[in-house]
């Protein structure tokens, strides 16, 4: 997928090829017709493409034909000893994607990096990456970077949970910076749909994509530290968050007491917390969504409309359909400000640079 630099850059060689060939040649420069012109400007500029390395399907598939298969093996034997390690890694790639674009950096370590920035404390799955990195590279040393093996590790999470799977674009390249000053806009559970629709709108995606990709709550869970000031004094009143439905309160309430351990685990998806299914539609629309921030997609008409398209009665279609445009919103999200050709670096170590 190209970027915005690179957009300019092939505009530059255009401009620049248009007027060489105009000046180099005086004498007959009006005798040249436009199919000429612009058939040599085409030439040029798939020139120019070809020699920006993008993402494609399949990129390593002669420098390093078993990673996909590893990573696959890495993800598939943590998720049988611990299943909620699959919504880990989904949000590890989201948390990725939303800081510096989807270039690894918040795998980096240290107490000033983007993995330390306190949106990111909760993260889970780094010792996944790592391990597939470290198989990887005794077999092609240099060659797969960790921010694909995170895009890849999360595609094999959903399709692990009964999700879809999907052909992973890869060629991503690591970034050389990792900085927790610079995470401090990650999408958060106060966030207002506003709020929400202005930080995905920043990275390119749209409000379908937006709560098309807060779907993958269906096999996520938070900690009742986050969702308590719901339950027991919302907006300082005292009182419960009006829009929690009145017959789930008393379940989120036994889940966290009001002086309970703030670190306990809570489902997102309250009746399929394991399974990648249209559930927690369902629920934001029957007013049991965990976070306020997703039940606040039901207060806005636009975000609305998605969500009673997934959350429909028909189970087969609709589930179907949500399967088929996750994937695509994926992709989308995956691409965001991606390093690729001589950009970044092929970390030896996910956790620190070269």
């Amino acid at each position: 997928m190209d970027t915005k630099g690179s957009g300019l850059k092939h505009r530059a060689i255009i401009h620049l090829a248009i007027n060489t060939m105009y000046n180099a040649n005086p004498g007959v420069r009006k005798s040249r017709t436009m199919e000429g012109l612009w058939l040599v400007v085409l030439v040029i500029f798939v020139m120019a493409l070809s020699v920006q390395s993008q993402l494609k399907t399949g990129f390593y598939s002669t420098s390093c034909s078993k990673a996909e298969a590893i990573v696959r093996s890495t993800v598939e034997s943590y998720f049988k000893k611990d299943p909620t390690i699959a919504a880990g890694l989904l949000r590890l790639h989201f948390h990725d994607c939303f800081v510096q674009g989807c270039d690894g950096s918040v795998l980096i370590a240290g107490s000033s990096s983007e993995r330390n920035a306190l949106p990111n404390l909760g993260l889970r799955g780094f010792e996944v990456i790592d391990d597939a990195k470290s198989q990887i590279e005794a077999l092609c040393p240099g060659v797969v970077s960790c921010a694909d093996i995170l895009a890849l590790a999360a595609r094999d999470a959903v399709d692990l949970s009964d999700g879809p799977s999907w052909s992973v674009p890869t060629g991503r390249r690591d970034g050389r910076v990792s900085s927790s000053s610079q995470a401090s806009n990650l999408p958060s559970p106060l966030d207002t749909v506003a709020v929400q629709k202005k930080n995905f709108s920043d990275k390119g995606l749209d409000d379908h994509d937006l709560v098309t990709l807060v779907g993958a709550h269906t096999i996520g869970q938070t900690h009742c530290q986050f969702i308590r000031y719901r339950l027991y004094n919302f907006t300082t009143t005292g009182n419960a968050d009006p829009t929690i439905n009145q017959s789930f309160l008393p379940q989120l309430q036994a889940l966290c007491p009001r002086n309970g351990d703030g670190t306990k685990p809570v489902p997102l998806d309250k009746d399929s917390q394991t399974d990648f299914d249209t559930s927690f539609f369902k629920n934001v629309r029957d007013g049991n969504g965990v976070l306020e921030s997703d039940q606040r997609l039901w207060d806005d008409a636009a975000t609305r409309d998605v969500v009673k398209k997934y959350a429909g009665t028909i189970r087969g279609l609709l589930g179907l359909r949500f399967d088929i445009e996750f994937r695509q919103a994926m992709v989308k999200m995956s691409s965001i400000e991606v390093k690729t050709g001589t950009d970044g670096e092929i970390r030896k170590v996910c956790s620190k640079f070269n």
